[in-house]
């Protein structure tokens, strides 16, 4: 094997070859030839990439890999690791991008002399786009040397896609891969504080049409906030994590269209931000920032008489009230800063002299509340904080906008990570900031009871100074009012009548019937069905079909993975939908309104013929709880299904169809019993509220 060959683990072999690890376990204790691990632990091993391709082409098992799994593999495999590998990758990319004549002079030679000519080449493009003082050193020859095949193949990649887009793919999979190692902000979110930054009463706003304007990120992370922004005139962001800061860097350089006059000015540097601020004289026009949240060693004691405190100075438990009036002191005068906050800090005790004088001057122009699932941690709902740097020549209505985009009155908002509804969630926030934001305003904002609320500074500075919108936002009137309770009260019977109606007829006694039976993998290797794995990606705008969906018998209610590389599974009515994990007996029919809808993960998807297969009859008998048993696996904190163990009878059509009607009408029986639980749970909950708020009289 050649020195510093890519590795690639048990895992990687399997994408590779297209199976499951299981197999690649199987090839291993089967094939005498199979390589032998290089690297890795006795437990998790690895193998060289070249002698594993070769292997599974002479065995006739290399399926046909796409390009883009293959360069990853490259990458996830380089010996001097991933991040190394795509920062390298990176540079290599805007030098294609940028100078795309050297590159192809450069890729002409060896790769030995390829290695030795790069630098040179990087250090000018490098240069030209971050200037000498940057986030991104030049790679020397001895580095880049085992990284020069990788790099050939992300051009060829880029051949394909773009530089752009090779290296969001690259950069993407590298974030899903160690998700613990990166604090992420949604694309959702990065997009909702990029359009709550855009100037006042500007009709793009919303739209991704910003007009240029300069921004700083403080907490630049991966780059998402600014990548968010529009025809920007100047990026300015530090990061702490010099490696996260060069791949920051590489991604906005990417990421931004156009050269010379073009290309917005970029500056990434890297260092603690609070204690070494890389642009102390920076005035722009807005700040975007997701900064680190809790941090108690964030130097509380060294910048006790820092000017920057102008609004107080925060306690050493206040260090997002730092970062606040860090961003406000790199605003010019009616500059705007956008920062997501944990809820604590909008009604924490230690903090509400700084929250007092943050609303006595007008600094604070609004919290939003978010649903939980919005980033991490995807437990809380977090708050994002609208900021301005006061303008003595406008000074601002002494109000506080305060909007809870979870609230009651939000149509189509959820909490979790994979049921947020981010366009509701956005218009929700949107229009709120827009109709208090306006130029000229002269009239009160209309009031949303549950929603939105322009709240007087002089309500707000109490002994609390408490910003949290849920207290300070009255109830809507209950499920609509009382008359909104009377047609939730014939709801709930109109469906129990129906369920009535569905109710099974008693079961006749028999002598049990012995089935044949198959298995869902004999039916996929004979083609009467086809298996398939959800993966959760598609369109940003499209449906996705969750676990919790096919649980709860709900309509899709997921959003696309952004950064995820697999293409995405459409539904198509009469596939049979099933969760992989929880062992439960759980199987969902699609019909033509969840048709469209792209397969979410931890969902396997049998597609029957109709020639072979009935849907009802497949669906039916795998819900059967002994065959559900029959088929699970048991991790230490999981049970996982395997599909494929599942067992059907052999039965001709007509008599599929006979079981299938029958397992349809249980399905209907079920969705009703279902429906009749949430009506009923949301008109006792509507007579609580009723009694309690008044709205209802107790007579």
């Amino acid at each position: 094997m050649p020195e510093d060959s890519t590795e690639v683990t048990a895992a990687g072999i399997a994408r590779l070859a297209g199976v499951g690890r299981a197999a690649v376990s199987n090839w291993r204790r089967r094939h005498a030839d199979f390589p032998k691990p290089v690297g890795g632990t006795e437990a998790s091993p690895s193998f060289a990439l070249p002698e594993v391709e070769q292997w599974l082409r002479d065995q006739g098992k290399l399926a046909e890999v796409p390009l883009r799994e293959r360069v990853w593999q490259q990458l996830a495999g380089h010996p001097d690791g991933a991040v190394t590998a795509l920062i390298h990758a990176g540079c290599a990319l805007l030098l294609l991008r940028d100078r795309p004549t050297a590159w192809l002079e450069i890729a002409a030679v060896s790769d030995a002399r390829m290695a030795g000519v790069l630098p040179a080449a990087l250090e000018h493009v490098l240069t030209a786009r971050f200037g000498t003082d940057r986030a991104v050193p030049t790679p020397t020859t001895s580095e880049l040397l085992p990284s020069v095949p990788l790099l050939r193949a992300a051009a060829e990649l880029a051949a394909e896609a773009g530089a752009g887009q090779a290296f969001a793919f690259l950069f993407g999979r590298q974030l899903d891969a160690n998700p613990r190692q990166y604090t992420l902000t949604p694309p959702g979110l990065a997009e909702l504080m990029a359009d709550l930054s855009a100037p006042a009463g500007d009709t793009a706003r919303g739209n991704g049409r910003r007009p240029s304007r300069t921004y700083l990120d403080p907490a630049a992370g991966t780059g998402a906030l600014l990548c968010a922004v529009g025809r920007p005139a100047a990026l300015h962001a530090q990061e702490a994590d010099p490696d996260l800061a060069a791949l920051a860097s590489l991604r906005l350089a990417l990421h931004t269209t156009g050269d010379g006059a073009e290309a917005p000015a970029l500056a990434v540097s890297t260092g603690d931000t609070l204690r070494g601020d890389a642009f102390p004289q920076l005035r722009v026009d807005a700040v975007l920032c997701h900064p680190p949240f809790n941090e108690r060693n964030w130097g509380h004691d060294e910048l006790a008489y820092d000017p920057r405190w102008e609004y107080g100075f925060p306690a050493r438990t206040e260090s997002e009230l730092a970062w606040v009036q860090h961003a406000l002191a790199h605003l010019r005068e009616g500059g705007t800063a956008v920062v997501l906050m944990p809820p604590a800090a909008a009604s924490r005790r230690s903090g509400r002299r700084v929250r007092a004088d943050l609303l006595r001057r007008g600094a604070l122009r609004a919290v939003i509340a978010l649903p939980a699932g919005a980033a991490p941690p995807y437990g809380i709902p977090l708050h994002i904080w609208i900021l301005r740097r006061p303008d003595p020549a406008h000074p601002p209505a002494p109000e506080l906008l305060l909007v809870d985009t979870a609230g009651p009155e939000t149509p189509g908002t959820q909490t979790g990570r994979d049921r947020l509804d981010w366009p509701a969630v956005r218009t929700a926030a949107l229009d709120a900031w827009s109709a208090f934001d306006m130029p000229g305003r002269h009239l009160p904002v209309e009031e949303h009871p549950g929603t939105s609320r322009a709240v007087p500074v002089i309500e707000l500075l109490d002994d609390d100074v408490d910003l949290a919108p849920a207290r300070h936002l009255p109830p809507p009137a209950t499920g609509g009012g009382a008359g909104e309770l009377v047609r939730v009260r014939e709801r709930v019977a109109a469906t129990i009548e129906l369920t009535s109606r569905l109710t099974p007829p008693a079961p006749e006694p028999g002598e049990p019937t012995r089935l044949t039976l198959t298995t869902v993998g004999e039916l996929a290797r004979a083609g009467a069905l086809h298996l398939r794995t959800g993966t959760g990606t598609g369109h940003l705008s499209g449906r996705v079909l969750t676990e919790h969906d096919v649980l709860a018998g709900t309509a899709p209610s997921g959003t696309p993975t952004a950064t995820a590389d697999a293409e995405p599974i459409v539904l198509e009515p009469g596939d049979v939908v099933v969760p992989v994990l929880g062992g439960g007996s759980v199987a969902r029919v699609v019909d033509d309104a969840t048709a469209g809808a792209v397969l979410g993960r931890n969902l396997q998807l049998l597609r029957p013929d109709p020639a072979a297969l009935d849907p009802w009859f497949l669906a039916g008998f795998l819900r059967g709880t002994a065959n559900n048993r029959q088929a699970s696996s048991y991790a230490s904190t999981a049970t996982r299904l395997d599909a494929r163990r599942l067992q059907v009878p052999r039965l001709p059509l007509p008599e599929q169809r006979c079981y299938g009607e029958r397992f349809s009408a249980l399905a209907a029986f079920e969705d009703a019993l279902r429906t009749a639980g949430r009506l009923g749970g949301q008109l006792v909950q509507g007579m609580y509220d009723g009694l309690t708020d008044g709205t209802v009289a107790p007579k």
